[in-house]
């Protein structure tokens, strides 16, 4: 069973992790060592399976060859107890905010949420004004750690997400997904469309969540200095090219053998061969024996025929 939430990070380790979706390969080959508490920058251009690789790792998608253990769970048998202990932000598709709401319902409907499906049946029996200040503090404490203070922005917590800066749409997912208080938490497209100054800031950010106990993977196009970076970078290329070495050797290795074997198959079609000269000529040198043998007797015979004629005619 998976990790208790919200009693410090998780170790990551994996070993040759690969991730094959409907049109191939995603990312192959992929080694990671990461302590409880570390930033892990996962880096590569767009489009080289960084995302798939934060999924894999938050037991969102299936890994589908290596091994991976995130905490004490192992994927991918485990996805299930990895989704208990980790949460995700920022990721297009998945935790996409919703444009038309605020603020404040984005963060109460995450509360609800997290109230009637995170918690355990315990806390769920609790009367509902301690369930409802329990919530209130988890909020509070999750904006706190994302650096998003509500009362800068223009309405408060009646701001609609259409109207939040980049960096501000940020902040706000990373404080919904640390509601949960995760243990893992995976973050997209970090750096997508920041300033260098906006830039600097996400990575403050992030850095100081791990510095709090949490374990963060972080999707970048460029990994920042002190964080533990894996790259996506040509990742299945370069595997994909070991599998054809190893498939051209095994392709000259059996060509080898067949011509081994053809090799062979000359040789015994060249002593068959022999052996038929042989007998062919054993066959000639016989038949020529033969032929002698039949003159001698010819020979024999008509000298003792014209004998007997002289002796017949001697005795007329």
């Amino acid at each position: 069973m998976g990790e208790a939430r919200g009693t410090g990070g998780v170790r990551i380790a994996a070993e040759g992790l690969g991730v094959e979706g409907p049109r191939g390969w995603a990312v192959r080959g992929i080694c990671l060592e990461a302590g409880p508490g570390s930033l892990v920058a996962v880096e590569g251009p767009s489009g080289s399976g960084r995302t798939c690789l934060l999924l894999a790792l938050t037991g969102r998608m299936k890994v589908t060859e290596g091994t991976a253990v995130v905490g004490d769970a192992r994927l991918p048998r485990q996805l299930p107890a990895v989704r208990r202990f980790s949460a995700l932000a920022h990721v297009p598709g998945v935790t996409d905010l919703d444009p038309a709401l605020t603020v404040g319902e984005h963060l109460r409907e995450r509360a609800l949420l997290e109230r009637r499906f995170g918690g355990s049946l315990r806390a769920l029996l609790r009367p509902r004004g301690e369930r409802a200040a329990e919530a209130g503090r988890r909020v509070g404490e999750a904006l706190a750690a994302a650096g998003l203070d509500l009362e800068t922005l223009p309405k408060g917590p009646r701001t609609a997400v259409r109207d939040l800066e980049r960096l501000e749409a940020l902040r706000l997912s990373v404080a919904l997904a640390l509601i949960g208080r995760p243990r893992l938490l995976g973050v997209d497209d970090t750096d997508l469309k920041l300033s260098d100054d906006e830039r600097d800031e996400a990575w403050a950010l992030l850095r100081s969540l791990a510095d709090a106990g949490t374990t963060v993977l972080a999707v970048c196009s460029e990994a920042p200095a002190g964080a533990v970076r894996v790259s996506t970078r040509g990742s299945h290329e370069e595997q994909d090219a070991e599998d054809g070495q190893a498939a051209e050797e095994d392709r000259g290795a059996e060509a080898g053998r067949a011509t081994g074997n053809g090799r062979d198959t000359a040789d015994a079609r060249g002593a068959e061969a022999g052996r038929a000269t042989g007998d062919d000529q054993d066959t000639d040198d016989a038949q020529g024996t033969q032929r002698a043998q039949g003159t001698d007797h010819g020979t024999s015979d008509q000298g003792e025929g014209k004998a007997d004629a002289f002796a017949e005619t001697g005795r007329a």
